[in-house]
């Protein structure tokens, strides 16, 4: 079979698709995939072919931090938020277009199409076009439910999703009738999200059960339809690992903090932070830099800088986690067993805080509200000996990566024929 394959991101939002295409590659299909022309090249170093799909994602990645940064810090600022929002998705529905036809290429003959969270009408709507099998995979709970937002009665919290899927839409209305037209296909008289469900789509869950109590349950009238498999990685090893490993054995465990594809803004003031709280507690401080640069600045002996780890080799013998809470990164430490601190930079990485928070595995913090001070008195909650108890009794119950990325491929198998033989 023909499977077509269309994520769009940063590398954690990239790689649970290039996991189960891999998968997929395995087992004899021929896989094509588009994503962010930034990772073409890391497609390709895992095996796979791939074509740019959108802007490089560093093109809008500052102004979606500081977006994010001023949402929760000054949200009285309407005029100011709306404006650092449409630089954003100016940058990116300029590309609508380019991401149709490359989509449209794509496609062709292909007997599934499976999209990423990011631009599922784009997707959705060439998979209407070619009549074939659409299957979208989420990082977090997009549809409407009542456990996304626990502060909120379940009723309330369903509809305030339902004004967000129209919200969604009303923005991208004008882009979504240019593609629509183009394709010959009718002017869509009601949200994407909706329309995804009410086509029969697959719509697999890449996150863990466990994580929302009760949403299986609410969600169990779609039939199978919206199935849980656990978050997708390749669990990838990095030039790094040894060296980190032996400074790991030669010490005290360490606090292992990592912000992945979201740069901070201020690398050395944040430097400074993690070093100054480590030392008032006695820690030792494993710095995975990612997207940020230190540069060369001074290090103190109880601290260790390097780009990027294995987080399956280096998270389960490291004393906790702190993260921005991306939905890999987060899964990774639910499944080390070891407590975590999220300091969050958007929306998503909060709501995952806060599931972090409800598991009592750790706790959370908007990483603009951070401070020395507070990342001491975070640090020092979460080393508590109850939450490293709390932490591997979950990783017990959390799906293990090879099952999440083989069960993740019988389903769009499974799908595929279903659809092609019905």
């Amino acid at each position: 079979m023909k499977f077509a394959l269309a994520s769009y991101g940063t590398r954690g939002d990239i790689e649970p698709t290039v996991a189960v295409g891999r998968e997929l590659l395995r087992r004899g299909h021929e896989v094509s995939l588009a994503v962010p022309p930034d990772l073409v090249g890391f497609v390709e170093s895992v095996g796979l072919g791939a074509v740019p799909y959108g802007p490089d994602t560093q093109v809008w990645l500052d102004t979606y931090r500081t977006f994010w940064t001023s949402f929760f810090g000054s949200f009285w600022r309407i005029p100011y938020l709306i404006k650092l929002w449409g630089e954003i998705w100016e940058t990116v529905i300029r590309c609508w277009e380019e991401m149709t036809t490359a989509l449209t290429s794509l496609a062709d003959g292909a007997d599934l199409l499976l999209t990423g969270q990011s631009f599922m009408e784009t997707a959705a709507n060439v998979a209407e076009y070619f009549d074939i099998p659409l299957a979208t995979l989420h990082y977090v709970p997009v549809r409407a439910n009542g456990h996304l937002l626990p502060i909120l009665p379940p009723p309330v919290g369903r509809s305030v999703m339902t004004v967000m899927e129209w919200a969604g839409w009303r923005m991208n209305k004008k882009a979504e009738d240019t593609q629509r037209r183009e394709l010959g296909l009718p002017k869509a008289t009601s949200p994407a999200l909706r329309r995804i469900t009410e086509r029969g789509s697959l719509e697999i869950q890449g996150y863990d059960e466990l994580c929302f109590p009760g949403l299986a349950d609410e969600w169990a009238k779609w039939d199978g339809l919206r199935p849980f498999v656990g978050t997708l990685t390749m669990e990838l090893t990095t030039d790094a690992d040894d060296e980190v490993a032996s400074w790991i054995a030669a010490g005290k465990p360490p606090i292992c903090f990592g912000f992945g594809s979201m740069p901070v803004e201020s690398p050395l003031e944040t430097l400074e932070m993690i070093s100054s709280a480590c030392a008032r507690l006695g820690e030792r401080a494993l710095i995975c830099a990612g997207w940020s640069d230190f540069g060369d600045a001074a290090l103190a002996d109880h601290v260790k800088i390097v780009r990027a780890v294995s987080y399956a080799a280096t998270f389960p013998v490291c004393r906790a986690v702190v993260h921005h809470g991306g939905a890999g990164t987060t899964a990774a430490s639910l499944r080390a067993g070891v407590p975590t601190l999220i300091l969050s930079m958007d929306l998503v990485q909060t709501i995952w805080g806060t599931r972090i928070k409800h598991l009592k595995v750790g706790t959370t913090r908007r990483f603009s509200a951070t401070t020395t001070d507070s990342l001491v008195s975070d640090l020092r909650q979460i080393l508590a000996p109850e939450y490293a108890v709390r932490a591997r009794e979950v990783a017990t119950h959390m799906t293990k990566p090879a099952e999440s990325v083989a069960n993740t491929a019988d389903l769009m198998e499974d799908f595929a024929r279903l659809k092609h033989s019905g």
